[in-house]
């Protein structure tokens, strides 16, 4: 089902199941191209899943990951992480290093070539993201981002 256009959420900005459906079926094609990468790289989706929060966590806050938010953040045992950790370790895709304050701290990074092939692959999510945003003048921009981060808290809190 695609929604390319605006009439699937006209007459109903308030409908939560409009909204529904939207993020379901965008949480479906994310799914879709998260697991075409896992494939392609001969990983696990949760792989993948753990390589985005990796990313992210240095991006929105500057502090590396480590292996005990991670294991919150995917909701999986303290095993399911290690073994997680180690095939994307093998595969080169992240490097564990020792906190200089604190050695029993294990910070997780993204290794750049792994990033570099990463953004290779999602350059089309990247357009498609940009080709959207296109439609929007900055305040619409801020409020979208708004939403969506009032939304992730909301569903953190939910945890």
């Amino acid at each position: 089902m695609q929604y390319d256009s605006k009439e699937s959420l006209e007459g109903s900005a308030s409908d939560l199941q409009a909204y529904a459906v939207l993020l379901r079926a965008l949480n479906g094609e994310f799914n879709r191209i998260a697991h075409a990468f896992a494939q392609a790289h001969d990983l696990h989706a949760t792989d993948v899943h753990a390589l985005a929060a990796i990313l992210d966590a240095s991006a929105n806050d500057g502090e590396p990951m480590t292996p005990s938010r991670l294991r919150e953040r995917l909701n999986l045992t303290s095993g399911a992480v290690t073994a997680c950790l180690d095939r994307l370790e093998r595969a080169g895709h992240i490097s564990r290093s020792r906190d200089s304050a604190d050695r029993r701290v294990v910070h997780l990074h993204y290794n750049p070539p792994a990033r570099t092939l990463a953004r290779r692959y999602f350059s089309p999510l990247a357009r498609s993201t940009e080709a959207a945003m296109a439609h929007f003048d900055p305040e619409q921009l801020t409020t979208i981002a708004e939403f969506l981060r009032l939304l992730n808290r909301e569903l953190s809190q939910e945890r």
